[in-house]
Parts: C-alpha cells; sequence; structure tokens
C-alpha cells in the first residue's frame, strides 16, 4: 500500500493511505518500533523504553520508495518500511493467517458433511495439509481416512502440525474399556457431550482420536458445536448465556496421581464479546462454590445449557471405522460416545492433543511458505 498524504506533527505522523483509510502513529510507538529497535537475527526487540525520552519530538518525514526516513529532535532518524505502517495501523490488529472465522453449525450440518481428508495427501502435501487445517478450524470439526494401520498412524498426522500435549494421562492415551478405569472414557458407558480436561488451567486444544477397531455393538460417537449452543443461547436466555460466562465455578480431576484444579466459567468470551471457549463436562465439574443467593440463577442457567446439549437439533453421531480418525477443536466442540457393549466386539482408539497455539503456528507458517 502506498502512501497518498501524510501530515507530520511532534507528538505524531498522521498517513492518508491509498485505498482511503488513514492512521495517526503516534510518534512513541514510531521510535519504539524502529527497525533498529530489533535484533536482525531474533527479530526480538532489543530497544529500552525508558531509555528514550517519555515525548519524543518527530521533526520530519521523507518518503523514498518503500521507506519513510523518520527524523527526531534527540538526532535519531528511522529508515521506516511503509509496509511495516500499513501492516501495522493503531486500532488494527494486525492481519494473522490463523484467525479463521468459525463457521457455526447444528445437526443440520450431517455426518456426510464432515470436512474430510486422505490421511496420505495430509503426509505430503503442505497445500493439502493447509486446507486440511483451515477446514478443521472454520467447522472445528474433520474426519482424516485412509489411515495406516499402525497405532502411530493418527500421531503421525498430528505431528505434521506440532508438538504433542502432555497431560496428565500422557502424550497419548488408549481409548478402551479397563476394568480399573480412573476416567469414564475408559469405561462402557454413554458419555454425554463434554470437553476434555476443563480442569486444567489451559484444556487441551485440538484433539485426535484414531479408530483402530470398533466391532462392538454400539460405541458410536456423539458431536455438537459447543460455540453453536452457546450463540443460540446468548439469543434465547441472555441472562443465562452471561451467567455463564461470568461465573466461574470448580472443574476438578483427582486419582493416586493427580489433583487437577481451577476455577473458569463455562463460557470464555474475548474483549470483544465473542465466544471463544467451552468448558463443559458435567462429570468433571467440582461442587459448585459460588455464594448461596447466586446458586438458584446459576443453576438454572446451567441447567439451560445442558438441555440445548441434550437437543438432537445440535447433534451429529456417526461411527468410526477402522483407520478413520476424527480431529476437533476440544474447547469448541463438545464430543461425546453411545454406550458400548464390550462382550460384542473390541473398540480401541488412539488419542493424542496438539495445543491451539501449535495449530496456529502451523498455519501462519503454511501461509509463510505460499508467500
Amino acid at each position: 500500500m502506498t502512501l497518498s498524504t501524510f501530515e507530520v506533527r511532534a507528538d505524531a505522523l498522521l498517513v492518508t493511505w491509498a485505498d482511503g483509510g488513514s492512521a495517526t502513529y503516534p510518534t512513541i510507538w514510531l521510535r519504539d518500533n524502529c527497525p533498529s529497535a530489533f535484533h536482525p537475527q531474533t527479530h526480538e526487540r532489543v530497544l529500552d523504553l525508558l531509555s528514550l525520552n517519555p515525548n519524543p519530538v518527530l521533526l520530519s518525514a521523507e518518503p523514498a520508495g518503500e521507506t519513510i526516513t523518520l527524523r527526531y529532535a534527540d538526532g535519531h532518524a528511522s529508515a521506516m518500511p511503509t509496509a511495516l505502517l500499513d501492516a501495522h495501523r493503531p486500532g488494527q490488529p494486525a492481519a494473522d493467517p490463523a484467525d479463521i472465522p468459525p463457521r457455526l453449525w447444528r445437526a443440520d450440518l450431517t455426518a456426510a458433511g464432515i470436512p474430510r481428508f486422505a490421511a496420505a495427501q495430509l503426509l505430503a502435501d503442505d497445500a493439502q495439509l493447509n486446507t486440511w487445517m483451515r477446514e478443521t478450524a472454520r467447522y472445528g470439526l474433520s474426519i482424516v481416512d485412509g489411515l495406516a494401520d499402525h497405532i502411530d498412524a493418527g500421531v503421525e498426522v498430528a505431528r505434521r502440525i506440532g508438538f504433542l500435549r502432555e497431560t496428565n494421562f500422557g502424550t497419548t492415551f488408549e481409548v478402551v474399556n479397563r476394568p480399573d478405569p480412573n476416567n469414564l472414557a475408559y469405561t462402557a458407558v454413554t458419555l454425554p457431550l463434554h470437553t476434555d480436561l476443563p480442569n486444567q488451567e489451559v484444556p487441551p486444544g485440538y484433539q485426535f482420536l484414531h479408530c483402530l477397531a470398533n466391532e462392538a455393538t454400539g460405541g458410536g460417537s456423539l458431536f455438537a458445536d459447543g460455540f453453536a449452543i452457546a450463540e443460540d443461547l446468548r439469543a434465547d436466555d441472555p441472562e443465562a448465556f452471561r451467567l455463564l460466562s461470568e461465573i466461574v465455578i470448580p472443574f476438578r480431576f483427582h486419582d493416586e496421581e493427580a489433583d487437577i484444579r481451577v476455577h473458569a466459567p463455562v463460557i470464555q468470551l474475548d474483549r470483544h464479546g465473542a465466544v471463544t471457549e467451552i468448558r463443559y463436562n458435567a462429570h468433571i465439574a467440582a461442587m459448585f462454590d459460588m455464594p448461596a443467593d447466586v446458586m438458584p440463577a446459576f443453576y438454572s442457567a446451567y441447567r439451560a445449557m445442558m438441555t440445548k446439549t441434550r437437543d438432537p437439533a445440535y447433534q451429529l453421531t456417526f461411527k468410526l471405522d477402522a483407520c478413520e480418525m476424527v480431529v476437533f477443536d476440544n474447547r469448541r466442540v463438545l464430543h461425546g460416545r453411545e454406550s458400548f457393549d464390550p462382550a460384542s466386539g473390541f473398540r480401541h482408539l488412539h488419542g493424542c492433543y496438539v495445543d491451539r497455539g501449535e495449530f496456529a503456528s502451523r498455519l501462519r507458517l503454511l501461509a509463510r511458505s505460499r508467500l
């Protein structure tokens, strides 16, 4: 983007861009972000802000090609790239390839509408990897098929994104019926819709569940878009939405080796009021400890959300086949399972997590490689 006009003031540079947009760059911001303020290899800021005059004075600005030379009263001169100024207009967050608006869905998406990709292509082709990751971020859910018939095949796809998240259940975990379970996932009972590990300070991001065998009667997988549920609750019952987004509740997991607790709201919002995270797991929610006079209203709000999670209008149900893997944003998409009969056949899923930060980093690197 090219400069159209500019005005120099002692305390700011005022710019009008060729697209008609305008921006005001305070002088202190210009000095703090001079290219010389950053290490040339690490790109980390090395300038000590306290070494600057708290009110630096801008004297002049001279455009020359793709830079604009800024001169200050303290004798400093900056060769500021115009592209940098354009990309960082104050008041407008910089473009982020990992910022993918969610596409909310309900039962009308159907299992057939879930984005589906072939494992071989994701392992071999960065363009396909990028497309899959963007679709997974958009829907919060996808299916990868054609996985090799070995236990680490799903992990290999996950590692194409980044580091695996280790939890108290390990770096990977086996979803099988166990005689001595420490989690309901390791039983054959019905699992209502929930998110995993809301008791963690930061719950895991994307979950990968690779089906190795699903021969038992029952055991269908259940999914719902928590963001869609939250937005419908916001529209249908604003007070319930407010309580669930403002009041923190205790979540706790404990066994012989761990006791992990946190207080957090069921619905997390960003500074603009958009839903960014769902923490919903009735099995790991501990005893509510908000003031007694708040409890009746909160229970009503909590039940209102629970009712929506049980509504078939939000649910997708399907049964994974061997060599298929479902991938979903654990902090958005609620998942569950129908009960199954372990005597009727073997059921085995191999799972792992990749945090949202790793996922976003990979998207940015893929976008950079296409430049």
